[in-house]
């Protein structure tokens, strides 16, 4: 507690400094949060084009240059000083001294924070350490910093603290901006990848009448000019099938999706989801697609399609990932015989077993899936391909053509963890009516992630949705598995967390 004041006090100090120091700068005319400088280049197009010169082909050269960005480090040494300018593509070092200012100018310059953003105009020059450097012939204060940063060696250890301020997080780790920036190629080569292939890129509702697509529990919310409960999505599956019936037939959306359940390090209730449906074609098809896609990606993103991930070491060549059904992982890898997973009292009492919570009356498939989540889940560390899951819980896939007991559908997985979830579609009105409507009868007892009946989308069916498959792939997993964050929330900007000053912390 008594470091926690001190530390309180000390804050209070510097702001109280900051305050007198802007105050200052405003007594002697100048703006704290101007709008008139432009900058001409980036820190990145310095380093990539002038690096190599040394310090005499510097000095001939002669061209002047305009940046702006934040004061990372500031070290004054009487009427010199030197400070670390950064932008969003880099940092360098800036040289200011009174005689290349002016006094004027330079007293000015003493009063300006790290954390300042500032613009600069100057030359480039090689110091006596031979570090390349803007030789500043004028510095101007574009906006002040009213609070410090934290401190240079430390940063921001708190982990919901870097969550909570990201865009503090953003200023003072490297690591957190490589992420971001990492993530907008991923997504962009996403879209190449997609375009590329003949789909197209649509938007569906994020507000259903219906909540539908996925068995989840949805966040509600209500219109009041119509009066109508409304749900935030959880999938935009059904709305995406639409357009399949309406004679689109290669469509894909990455976009927010939203799921009332709970927090870890690979569950955020919002989270962002690339969905794409594929008239005649297949799973197996979307297997051989969704392969190429990603270590295509990877390959654009990394540099290589062999990765490493939490110091495991991850092969996503082409043709290195593993194809395995459903039952037969259950017997191979999690060590189960099918007397056990196909007699149901059995397969309860081992699901029971292992701690797992078994609902009474739910049907063998949601068991078999309690012991795949247990047992073989956490080992498919290299990429795995699950096929032909139980028809019980694929209420929207299509059956396998020779066992009306199993899907044309499979999942994902990578280092432990569900990466995408595809099938080939159930495109028959009669048989999505009777799954919904068994759907219905496990949610009235008591199961909320149940899907509900929807009229609609059954009614679009009877005007004939063409044989096609579908998949949906988590873009914030597949992100953290490209950076090698273990966190889900290392990848979301804004993850959500409790209030501020709330206790807890909403999960890890």
């Amino acid at each position: 507690m008594l470091e926690a004041l001190q530390a309180q006090n000390e804050l209070n100090q510097v702001l109280k400094n900051r305050v007198e120091k802007a105050c200052a700068l405003l007594d002697e005319g100048i703006q704290l949060y101007p709008n008139d400088f432009n900058k001409d280049t980036e820190v990145s197009d310095i380093w990539g084009n002038y690096d190599e010169l040394g310090g005499e082909e510097l000095e001939a050269l002669g061209k002047k240059f305009k940046l702006a960005g934040r004061v990372i480090t500031h070290r004054s040494f009487g009427k010199v000083a030197f400070f670390h300018l950064q932008d969003p593509t880099g940092r360098i070092q800036v040289y200011a001294a009174r005689d290349d200012l002016g006094a004027d100018l330079y007293k000015i310059f003493k009063k300006f924070d790290i954390g300042d953003i500032v613009g600069v105009e100057g030359t480039l020059f090689r110091t006596k350490t031979d570090e390349l450097t803007v030789k500043a012939e004028k510095v101007d204060l574009i906006t002040k910093s009213m609070r410090p940063l934290p401190e240079k060696y430390h940063g921001l250890k708190d982990v919901e603290t870097r969550y909570r301020q990201r865009y503090v997080d953003l200023i003072v780790t490297p690591r957190a901006r490589e992420i971001f920036q990492k993530r907008t190629l991923i997504v962009r080569a996403i879209r190449n990848f997609l375009d590329a292939k003949g789909f197209m890129e649509v938007e569906t509702p994020m507000l259903h009448p219906i909540a539908g697509g996925a068995a989840a529990r949805p966040f509600t919310t209500h219109h009041n000019a119509l009066d109508m409960e409304l749900y935030m999505r959880i999938a935009p599956e059904l709305y995406l099938k639409r357009l399949l019936v309406g004679g689109f037939e290669k469509v894909y959306e990455i976009n927010r999706n939203f799921r009332n359940e709970g927090i870890s390090v690979r569950h955020n209730p919002e989270f962002t989801m690339l969905e794409f449906y594929w008239a005649y074609a297949d799973f197996e098809d979307l297997m051989d697609l969704s392969e190429e896609m990603v270590s295509t990606v990877c390959k654009e993103v990394n540099g290589d399609t062999v990765i490493e991930y939490q110091e495991e070491k991850i092969d996503l060549t082409p043709g290195a990932w593993h194809r395995v059904a459903f039952h037969e992982s259950l017997e191979t890898i999690g060590g189960v015989s099918p007397e056990v997973y196909n007699d149901y009292d059995k397969c309860k009492e081992l699901v029971k077993k292992l701690g797992e919570k078994a609902v009474e009356g739910e049907k063998l498939g949601k068991l078999q899936a309690k012991l795949f989540d247990a047992l073989v889940e956490p080992k498919l560390i290299q990429p795995h391909f699950i096929y032909h899951y139980p028809t019980d819980i694929s209420p929207l896939s299509r059956r396998n053509e020779e066992n009306p007991d199993i899907t044309d559908r499979f999942e994902l997985f990578v280092f432990g963890r569900e990466l995408a979830n595809a099938f080939s579609e159930l495109n028959d009105p009669v048989d999505q009516r009777c799954r919904f409507m068994e759907q219905v009868e496990e949610k009235d007892a008591g199961d909320d992630e149940a899907h509900n009946m929807d009229e609609d989308y059954v009614r679009a069916l009877e005007y004939g949705m063409p044989p096609a498959a579908g998949l949906g792939i988590g873009i914030d997993r597949l992100v953290m598995l490209l950076t090698d964050s273990p966190s889900i929330r290392e990848v979301i900007l804004f993850p959500l967390l409790r209030t501020e000053g709330a206790s807890g912390n909403g999960g890890s």
